[in-house]
């Protein structure tokens, strides 16, 4: 196992098990996972084009969230008006990362500190370090965010991971509860309603039970995301006419940090674990 530098101009690294199953990742963009091939199939979407620009956000791989997941409804900081207002999914998928490699593990550390930049808007000394362990068919993440100030730390965690698709009419969603948010309009709804609509764009939000998948019909792939509580919330995101599926875990909804809904307070110098992983499965 080892990393290498494959785009200079792009800051793209590759990590790889073997030449069919490997994975890019880009430090100073967010720590953001570009590409990840499993078996000699690409699994992700990455809009290579929209990455170039770097006045736009990525649109592809795996962005990391943190310390909120989606936006917040409120017009000012929640920490007074010393601080600015959090951007939406947070600012680690903007900022550098650093990263190293475990031989022993065959695994990936990606970690953020807290640093002139986070102090703009989150009044919090911390560190964030994900390790990202690499097997045939699988990605695991085991996440650890460390609260290094005296008061409680609220955080909302959230990887954001765009799945390669054939086409939204050949998806079959499994593992998905009945009702869901309707993120775009605010509204309880029904799941498999909702799912019907997925070419026309949907945002959903779901309480799962740590576990959500779908497949595709053409390419016989299952993509099956384990994500135990409390990362167990679900959203289903897509964005026509990109041939992609977003399949996210959260812990908490929107606005959360500041309506209290699921929020997590990590104690003073204290810390918090949540773990995810990717699987997927091929059939006939």
């Amino acid at each position: 196992m080892q990393i290498k530098l494959v785009n200079k101009n792009q800051g793209i690294y590759i990590f790889q098990l073997d030449e069919n199953n490997y994975i890019k990742f880009c430090p100073e963009r967010g720590g953001v996972i570009t590409n990840w091939v499993a078996n000699n199939n690409e699994i992700l979407y990455f809009d290579e084009k929209r990455f170039m620009d770097r006045t736009k956000s990525i649109r592809g791989g795996i962005p990391i969230l943190f310390p909120i997941c989606g936006n917040l409804n409120i017009s000012n900081s929640l920490f007074g008006k010393n601080y600015l207002q959090l951007p939406q999914h947070g600012f680690a998928r903007d900022l550098q990362w650093q990263y190293s490699l475990n031989k022993k593990e065959k695994s990936l550390f990606l970690c953020l500190n807290d640093c002139e930049i986070t102090r703009k808007y989150y009044p919090f000394n911390f560190e964030v370090r994900i390790e990202v362990t690499l097997k045939i068919n699988c990605l695991e993440f085991d996440i650890f965010i460390q609260n290094k100030t005296n008061i409680e730390m609220p955080i909302n965690f959230g990887l954001h991971p765009y799945f390669n698709i054939s086409d939204f009419k050949n998806l079959d969603f499994l593992d998905s509860p009945l009702n869901c948010q309707d993120q775009k309009r605010n509204i309880l709804s029904n799941t498999f309603e909702d799912l019907k609509n997925i070419h026309n764009g949907i945002d959903l939000l779901m309480y799962s039970s740590g576990k959500s998948s779908f497949r595709d019909m053409i390419l016989k792939r299952q993509v099956t995301l384990n994500h135990p509580y409390p990362f167990d919330l679900a959203v289903i995101w897509s964005n026509p006419p990109r041939q992609m599926i977003c399949l996210e875990p959260w812990t908490s909804p929107r606005n959360s940090l500041f309506d209290g809904l699921r929020r997590i307070l990590i104690p003073p110098n204290a810390s918090q674990n949540f773990d995810a992983s990717i699987h997927i499965n091929s059939f006939k």
